[in-house]
């Protein structure tokens, strides 16, 4: 078991078992001795909470269960903890599980923890088993019921709002279901609810907060005129808009929108940002990073950034915590709109439009990217089909020209290769992209 761009994730009993669980309960817990674990709504959740939870106890660990949380909820409350548990495949299909891990800081552990609890994985796998501690020293496991309301009344004495707001939610039948409306409440926000009941099996939309799920978020944002409409995936770790005209926000204009007015010095993004960051942030030093939030994370740390985030929907604002908060993005979005002259509709309008095109193939070795790599193989077809004026390979390769930019990389959490094409015409990003899907069907 390996991390991908955002934690450990796979299939519930076929790569993601209890036996796996419990062998990185013991990995962490061979370093880390006082833990908090919090889980999502997935059906699998609580036979993985157990099984992370037994392998904790085992290590003679000092275990907190906070229950159901959103994923920020949870990294929230690891601030007085040593090390934070989340079990969830976040917007993956309900058939995943997952496990993040999360500092104090809310950030999610980096590079370095990650190669360490890889090490102590592998020697699971060959033999090498951990010692376990005394029979006398097995600690009773806590629970702290508070970790919800703690995260809310936090996010309640950061913001305000000029306004009242009429604000549509779609948890998608995730963990927020338990946090936004009630916290939008509380704001004094006029809320009403799509998908507020947590349910495993995400009966409502699919947990992934696309355009295309969204379409009854947008009908009722129009039908009740609301002043904005917000979505979450399954752990809330991420958060999408619909503005005032039932018009879904493109996550590229969302992260513009947020850089203007959070960015005063830097900011941080993936390599798959779009160039509307640099054509309205000109003044601002933008530094790219790998996919994933823990690396732009990583890279907010080590630079003092002012703000992050990823067209994914994931935003991280250092002044409150290193992880991507979903639920504290909605509050300080509406307490934006709600200070501002004019709709959002009309400051979403006024942003430069690119286009773009994303997409994905699958690909049985999306995560094979040495030299003779699917990857590797991609990047010398690129460089022979395109007069292009530069080449990064930071995450897999991402190829510019005079007009455009395509990025072509192995997700991080799925079987799968990733095509973004960004350009200031149709017709060329439709070519490039067309281009590039040709060239990897080959391969």
């Amino acid at each position: 078991m390996k991390f991908g761009s955002s934690g450990i994730r796979g299939v519930v009993n076929t790569e993601i078992t209890s036996e796996s669980a419990l062998c990185i309960g013991r990995a962490v817990g061979a370093e880390y001795h006082d833990v908090v674990v919090g889980r999502d709504p997935r059906t699998s959740s609580e036979m993985i909470e157990y099984a992370v939870v037994s392998g904790l106890l085992s290590m003679g660990c000092q275990i907190t269960r906070v229950g159901m949380v959103a994923t920020p909820t949870l990294a929230y409350a690891a601030r007085i903890h040593n090390c934070g548990v989340m079990i969830t495949a976040s917007h993956n299909p309900p058939e995943y599980a997952g496990v993040k891990l999360f500092n104090p800081d809310g950030m999610a552990f980096d590079s370095g923890q990650q190669k360490s609890i890889e090490r102590s994985l592998e020697g699971s796998v060959s033999g090498t088993q951990p010692e376990l501690t005394s029979w006398d020293r097995i600690n009773p496991v806590r629970t702290d019921r508070n970790a919800v309301s703690d995260h809310i009344s936090m996010i309640l004495s950061s913001t305000r709002i000029k306004r009242q707001m009429s604000v549509v939610v779609d948890c998608g039948c995730g963990a927020a279901s338990l946090t936004t409306p009630y916290l939008l409440r509380e704001l004094g926000c006029n809320v009403i609810t799509l998908n507020s009941q947590p349910d495993g099996f995400f009966p409502g939309r699919s947990s992934e907060p696309k355009e295309e799920h969204l379409g009854v978020l947008r009908s009722v944002v129009r039908e009740a005129h609301a002043d904005i409409g917000i979505a979450h995936d399954g752990d809330a770790d991420r958060m999408v808009a619909v503005d005032d005209t039932g018009r879904f926000v493109s996550n590229d204009k969302l992260l513009a929108f947020f850089g203007m007015r959070e960015a005063k010095r830097s900011m941080v993004v993936p390599v798959d940002t779009s160039m509307l960051i640099d054509a309205v942030l000109p003044n601002v030093t933008i530094t790219r990073t790998r996919v994933g939030d823990v690396y732009v994370a990583e890279t907010i740390k080590q630079t003092r950034a002012d703000f992050g985030g990823e067209a994914s929907g994931t935003w991280i604002f250092p002044k409150v915590s290193y992880c991507p908060d979903g639920i504290y993005a909605a509050a300080r979005l509406i307490e934006m709109i709600s200070m501002e002259e004019g709709r959002f509709s009309d400051h979403i309008s006024a942003l430069p439009t690119y286009e773009i095109k994303r997409g994905a193939l699958p690909t049985p070795n999306s995560g094979d990217t040495g030299d003779g790599s699917v990857i590797g193989r991609i990047e010398e077809e690129l460089r022979t089909g395109f007069e292009f004026t530069d080449i990064n390979t930071l995450d897999g390769v991402r190829i510019a020209l005079d007009d455009a930019w395509a990025l072509v990389r192995p997700s991080g959490t799925e079987p799968l290769i990733r095509i973004t094409v960004e350009g200031k015409t149709k017709a060329v990003v439709d070519r490039m992209y067309t281009h590039i899907e040709q060239i990897i069907k080959e391969l």
